[in-house]
């Protein structure tokens, strides 16, 4: 098998989109989707730009929701694709064709309802959704050049309440999602994805109880 060697511009190999509700300082709400995002326990660490309203919101309240769509929800996805909640809209959004939202649900066709545990809302379509707290902030690509100072920040959150749809669940475990029918939308270099094609092969993996990996809290 050849390999050659290349330089992408992005390394979009393939992660969950996550559509992160925060509360503006107004009391509004806002949805900020991204793609950089992972878990480990129930800490989970989320890629974000440093002066986007998603981060402002995060850093100032300590709170958030992560909504998960399915493979379903590419139309809601798109319609917030090139928004912001900035309202004075960075230079380089701009040329990106971004502009500012001040309804993203709205705009969406989402449906707000009143989170548990924390102040932003959750998003009623989304067949997962995680409230959680801000844990810590810290600064990617201090090694960079200067121009990147602050730009890109890797947040880590705390979920304090995980909500599904019931026809996710495992039949026989209180606390397991049937991963069968979890259909989440995948990024994958700037294409959405879903996953159709089902289980490709049984994992070794699998044959650990799942409740082992549960941390202390």
């Amino acid at each position: 098998m050849d390999h050659s060697p290349i330089t992408p511009a992005i390394f979009y190999w393939g992660t969950p989109v996550v559509l992160v509700t925060t509360t503006n300082e107004d009391g509004t709400s806002n949805i900020g989707p991204i793609s950089s995002a992972w878990w480990l326990g129930n800490r989970c660490v989320l890629g974000l730009e440093g002066n986007s309203q998603t981060t402002l919101n995060m850093i100032r309240t300590k709170q958030c929701v992560l909504n998960l769509p399915d493979e379903t929800m590419v139309s809601n996805v798109n319609a917030l694709a090139r928004t912001t909640g900035t309202e004075e809209v960075p230079e380089i959004k701009i040329k990106l064709g971004y502009r500012y939202d001040k309804d993203k649900f709205k705009t969406s066709r989402l449906t707000p309802e009143d989170s548990v545990k924390v102040s932003p809302p959750r998003i009623r379509e989304c067949p997962v959704q995680m409230e959680a707290e801000m844990i810590g902030v810290h600064e990617l690509m201090k090694d960079g050049p200067s121009e990147l100072k602050g730009f890109l920040m890797a947040i880590e959150v705390r979920v304090v309440q995980t909500h599904i749809e019931e026809k996710l669940r495992l039949a026989g475990h209180a606390n397991r999602v049937d991963s069968d029918k979890w259909k989440p939308m995948i990024m994958c270099f700037q294409k959405l994805y879903g996953l159709k094609d089902g289980e490709l092969a049984n994992s070794t993996l699998a044959d650990i109880e799942e409740e082992t990996y549960r941390l202390p809290v």
